[in-house]
């Protein structure tokens, strides 16, 4: 590599990072992952840490701007944004997420010598990928985890979560380099072997059980146009759709509609969701919906999910009574806002900017990050709107003992036919492995889809179809050491490797230096 211009390593960066996306869905090869990320690491060997920023950069660049490239859609289609607009928005947006991998790669350059790397990374790598996480409200799409799913590390997510599995091949990545670069094989065979065949060996392992007992549930993906669903003439066509497409399905225990699928505010749609509460509890149904509930004593808006319908078990029960009434207690709000289309940052200053700085919807606040499960016929669910899936410490704060299921809606029809939902259906998957908790995923045109609790996709609907999807859903009991102790471990373990690694970078300098003296 040290043959090479920094030009043509910077182009290589970029390369290997756009190639990271072939390893997440819809395209699923796992295996990219460990050739991309080795690729990169063999271009920071012997690199300074000016020239590692910039090869960080340049690979953030690929791995963002090909990896999200589906962020674009919604700007252009959807933001009122000429197209070189949205290509800078877009631009901008991968350049800003293209700084941690920098980050990362100028700690490492700078701090510790090649040969220390499989021990230093792994820590630099989770603490700027937690960075990524957290600042601005956080944005952890297309962690190196997640690629993971298919692939033979697997069966470790159970037990240390998607961030610990970023850790492992982040690991397995800076060994292989190092090998490679000194022609050496002995620790990376050893590494790969060992973290590959443990993985896929755990994965036949079943930490949580089926009780035998099954809750049939229904979802309901509408497929209504991005362009029509703030559209005010079009809301009783679209509550009549979700109405009628539900008519010959209320023989299922629970019934989901997804995010913001009755159209109106909650105030003004009083008497419609009181009718739909009515006839869920006169076929023993428990209805689960999303809607927007705007406030107009305390003027603030929340992106909600809420049950109608039979709350609990009451079989043989002939009341038509429902629990339905105005801000009643059996809901959740959206904690995790997405910016600008949820809320928007420094509203004052670019609210009136451009079309896509107001967006319908766009001035929500946030639910509280602890909330009571979802109740529908007796079973328990913990939800998720739109990409909060994406977040599982907050999923795992709202997991209870008796949590029966996660429920993610979403609408992302924002993204068209780009490979956004396959990659947000990804996450859910990963989702379910980590709790080991069947995810029920009910979106306005694709993918819906039930996914049981080894994270395998049971059964799911085509995109752009307008389609009810029914199935029998497994309960299970058990709990995964990730849903009891979360990401404490690998933070614990990597952090005694840099440790580790610091110690013999000090001792093998201490001893240079000594020897120069003598």
């Amino acid at each position: 590599m040290k043959r090479l211009s920094l030009t043509v390593k910077l182009a290589i960066a970029c390369l290997s990072g756009a190639l990271l996306t072939l390893a997440y869905a819809p395209f699923s090869f796992w295996f990219v992952t460990f050739i991309s990320l080795t690729s990169f690491i063999l271009l920071l060997n012997q690199s300074i840490p000016k020239h590692a920023t910039k090869l960080g950069l340049a690979f953030g660049l690929g791995w963002f701007g090909a990896g999200i490239s589906w962020v674009h859609v919604s700007i252009a289609d959807f933001g009122g944004i000429p197209l070189v607009g949205s290509m800078t928005l877009m631009l901008l947006l991968s350049a800003y997420l293209a700084l941690y991998p920098a980050m990362s790669s100028y700690l490492l350059t700078k701090y510790f010598p090649p040969k220390y790397w499989p021990l230093a990374l792994p820590f630099i790598w989770l603490f700027i990928e937690w960075l990524r996480s957290w600042l601005l409200t956080g944005f952890p799409w297309l962690s190196l985890g997640y690629s993971q799913i298919q692939g033979p590390l697997a069966g470790w997510f159970p037990i240390m979560g998607e961030f610990g599995v970023t850790a492992l091949v982040v690991l397995i990545c800076c060994t292989l380099a190092t090998d490679l670069a000194n022609k050496k094989w002995l620790a990376s065979s050893v590494i790969v072997a060992t973290l590959w065949l443990s993985g896929s060996t755990l994965n036949h392992y079943q930490w949580a059980k089926p009780t035998g007992e099954s809750a049939k549930i229904a979802m309901v993906q509408g497929n209504i146009e991005q362009v029509i669903r703030w559209t005010p003439e079009q809301d009783q066509p679209t509550m009549n759709k979700y109405k009628n497409m539900t008519a010959d399905h209320w023989n299922n225990d629970v019934i989901i509609w997804p995010e913001a699928a009755v159209p109106q505010l909650e105030p003004i749609a009083t008497d419609y969701l009181t009718a739909i509460d009515t006839l869920a509890t006169q076929t023993q149904t428990g209805l689960i919906t999303g809607i927007a509930n705007y406030n107009f004593e305390t003027k603030q808006a929340y992106n909600s999910l809420i049950g109608v319908g039979q709350k609990l078990q009451q079989e043989g029960s002939d009341s038509a009574r429902g629990q339905y009434y105005y801000n009643h207690d059996n809901r959740f709000s959206k904690h995790h806002l997405l910016p600008i289309g949820e809320f928007i940052p420094f509203e004052d200053w670019i609210r009136g900017l451009a079309p896509i700085f107001d967006l319908p919807m766009s001035s929500f606040s946030r639910g509280s990050y602890q909330q009571a499960n979802l109740q529908a016929k007796g079973y328990y669910f913990a939800p998720a709107i739109c990409f909060e899936i994406a977040f599982p410490k907050q999923i795992a704060a709202n997991l209870y003992h008796n949590t029966n299921f996660i429920i993610t809606v979403s609408n992302d029809a924002w993204f068209g036919g780009s490979h956004g939902p396959a990659q947000h259906l990804e996450i859910a998957q990963v989702r379910a492995k980590e709790f080991a908790l069947p995810v029920l995923r009910a979106t306005n045109n694709g993918i819906t889809a039930f996914i049981d609790h080894r994270g395998h996709i049971q059964s799911r609907l085509p995109q752009f179809k307008a389609a009810v999807l029914s199935d029998r859903v497994q309960l299970v009991n058990g709990h995964t050491p990730y849903r009891v102790v979360g990401d404490w471990p690998i933070w614990c373990v990597t952090l005694v490797m840099l440790a580790f690694a610091w110690r013999m970078k000090n001792k093998t300098n201490k001893t240079n230096k000594t020897n120069k003296q003598t």
